[in-house]
């Protein structure tokens, strides 16, 4: 049991990875489609690429979901519309009619034969009630046929046939002329235009549950394909119904192929692929980026933001395809850009796209799209915290995604008659949502303890706190600091490394000296120095103190690991010469090691810009009488000295990348003292 927790603490990092994965591996699975996949990829408008494909099993041909929509919009037009028909109405507007007639104002009024005019009434309202009155204003044409409910019947009649109440004036009028009842015509006019109320209304519900049934018995099949039947030839372009044929075969096939029998082998064949795209993932971080690979925290990040864009795109897909590419899915590379470094950012983009590639649909096309936008992502964005360069970025992401997507459906359709411009509006959202990569950096920073270039423009601010303290308790340190820091972020952007980290780096290397200010030498009065009276092993243990003393003031401070590591690193394995030699004349038998700094050495360009430049600048202010020779000579002499002593072995940069940065530091050096080129008598 003892080796057994022996086994697990040595090897704590290594599990974790290996749980990790297999988490990571099992949530894509979950989140991919339930479904095969069709062994064969094709595309609207595009010749077929393999052989002669034959039917492997009969299936149903499916309608294209153009015919299914246009076949239902003909339901609902040809649509026939139930009216209720209430008799009890007409009962009403007989005895209206008679009640009227009957009253002293009509006798009071007329002198006409009441028995002529009622039984022409009575006439006119057994017309117009055969088929009724309608009151509601309706878009349908005369000839249209509806059907009308009488009590237990259901006449099918024209709609015109249906009396409407703003005719029945015009009907009145007609019906007097035909009766020549001249004579009696103001009295029955009035008496009628009272009397014939409306008693026929829509019966919305039964007529869109008549739709309703009609919608739900429309066939989605068209047709079948025997087996063994012949579906497409070779270099046949895939268009009209052999493209439905085609789509119909490969729903059927994935169908069939996800069964009970089949699940078990389809989910291996799912994990083993997905597998692969984290053990590549995992491959590069380890041969590329031992560092990150090396720290839980950061491939946490990386592969929780990988799950997390399946997850969306999935989310989306399901919920309707056509809304896929509203999903911002080149804040990844952004993010991981911010974090990281672009190499990183497009690779780990492209693997999402593969993961992805199972889940949306046209997926050549959409994987051509997104690995495109995710390349002018890492081109265009730099310098992510000067926020003009993200609208700019952005702007010309959409671009991308509609000059392709252009592209595409003029291949597919031949022209742009058909083009769905609401697509456009979908890549002008998704590039909207990248501007959400700001709150997200600065929420993964508190969550994940990372740093980004906007949070290192913040450090940089020498008004902060902790730089202010520097300043004040040991100024010569602070300007020493600014000076680095100037001739660092100079060779950083001469060789394309990370300036503003570099600068930030400067910045802080040496905060670890406020805690004795005056045992170093920038920051002593003239004419005293505390070391003449320290033994020299004394003296170069304080110097070296100042590297673990500065680590531990920016842990207590919560300065980022990737700040922490220029103090860690600014020294490497150097020997504090100075003392060194003053140890060996008092003592022949002086131990290098007790003054040799504890390392690491730089581990990348910034670290190993920081050393050179640090050097360079204290070693400057020995100079006496500085001239242009003497800088050029020094400074080869200190970076060539830290080369041969293996300083940068580790930083990974070129020996063409370190002549750069010689030749801005003499250059940088000249122009602090002011110096010119020294010309030939």
């Amino acid at each position: 049991m003892k080796h057994f927790f022996s086994f697990l603490s040595k090897n704590q990092s290594n599990i974790y990875r290996i749980f990790l994965f297999v988490i990571c591996t099992f949530l894509v699975i979950y989140l991919l489609p339930k479904g095969g996949q069709f062994k064969y990829t094709f595309q609207k408008g595009k010749p077929w690429q393999y052989e002669n494909l034959y039917a492997p099993f009969s299936f149903t041909i499916k309608k294209s979901d153009d015919a299914l929509a246009n076949e239902r919009n003909t339901i609902r037009e040809n649509a026939v519309p139930y009216f209720d028909y209430d008799a009890s109405i007409v009962t009403e507007s007989y005895n209206q009619f008679n009640q009227l007639l009957e009253t002293t104002y009509v006798d009071s009024l007329f002198t006409v034969p009441k028995t002529k005019v009622k039984s022409l009434g009575e006439l006119f309202l057994e017309d117009i009630y055969r088929f009724g009155v309608l009151s509601e204003v309706n878009t349908h044409n005369n000839d249209d046929l509806v059907y009308l409910i009488k009590g237990n019947e259901i006449d099918e009649i024209a709609y015109s046939q249906i009396n409407k109440k703003d005719k029945i004036p015009e009907k009145i009028t007609k019906f007097i002329k035909q009766q020549n009842a001249d004579a009696i015509s103001d009295l029955l006019t009035i008496l009628l235009n009272r009397a014939a109320i409306p008693n026929v209304s829509t019966n919305n519900k039964l007529s869109e549950s008549a739709i309703t049934s009609e919608l739900n018995a429309v066939n989605p099949n068209q047709g079948i394909i025997e087996k063994g039947g012949r579906i497409i030839a070779k270099g046949e372009v895939v268009e009209g119904n052999t493209y439905q044929i085609l789509s119909s075969l490969k729903d059927e096939f994935q169908s069939q192929i996800w069964s009970k029998s089949n699940r078990f082998w389809l989910i291996f064949g799912y994990a083993m692929l997905v597998s692969l795209v984290f053990l590549m993932l995992f491959l590069f971080l380890r041969k590329y980026r031992l560092d990150i690979y090396d720290n839980s925290t950061k491939v946490t990040f990386i592969f929780f933001n990988v799950v997390l864009m399946v997850f969306l795109t999935t989310i989306v897909v399901k919920l309707d395809a056509e809304y896929v590419y509203v999903v911002p899915l080149c804040i990844l590379p952004l993010i991981v850009k911010a974090f990281f470094d672009p190499r990183l950012g497009l690779f780990v983009h492209v693997l999402t796209l593969l993961l992805l590639g199972f889940v949306v649909p046209n997926s050549f096309e959409f994987l051509f799209l997104q690995i495109i936008a995710g390349i002018v992502t890492i081109l265009t964005v730099s310098e992510l915290y000067r926020r003009a360069n993200l609208f700019i970025s952005v702007g010309q992401i959409t671009l991308v995604y509609i000059i392709g997507y252009f592209a595409f459906f003029i291949i597919q359709e031949g022209n742009i008659e058909l083009i769905q411009w609401e697509n456009f509006g979908y890549f002008i959202l998704a590039g909207l949502a990248t501007l959400f990569a700001h709150p997200l950096i600065y929420l993964y920073e508190k969550v994940f303890g990372l740093v980004s270039d906007v949070s290192l423009l913040e450090l940089s601010d020498t008004n902060s706190k902790l730089l202010k303290e520097l300043s004040n308790k040991a100024p010569g340190t602070f300007h020493h600091s600014l000076n680095v820091a100037n001739l660092a972020e100079a060779a950083a952007n001469e060789i394309g490394a990370n300036a503003m980290l570099v600068r930030v780096g400067a910045l802080y290397h040496d905060i670890g000296k406020m805690e004795n200010p005056t045992n170093f030498t920038e920051n002593q009065l003239s004419g005293y120095n505390a070391h003449d009276e320290l033994d020299p092993k004394e003296s170069a243990e304080i110097i070296i103190d100042h590297v673990i003393k500065g680590i531990e003031i920016a842990r207590r401070r919560n300065l980022p690991d990737r700040v922490i590591d220029f103090i860690r690193t600014h020294h490497g394995t150097s020997v504090v010469y100075y003392f060194y030699k003053k140890e060996e004349k008092l003592n022949e038998t002086a131990n290098i090691e007790d003054f040799q700094y504890p390392g690491p050495i730089p581990f990348s360009k910034e670290t190993a810009i920081l050393m050179m430049a640090d050097s360079v600048e204290a070693a400057s202010k020995s100079l006496k009488d500085p001239t242009s020779s003497k800088i050029d000579v020094f400074v080869e002499k200190i970076i060539d000295g830290q080369t041969e002593q293996g300083q940068f072995l580790n930083a990974n940069i070129t020996f063409k990348e370190i002549q750069s940065i010689k030749k801005v530091l003499k250059k940088k050096l000249n122009n602090i003292y002011h110096l010119r080129v020294e010309y030939p008598e």
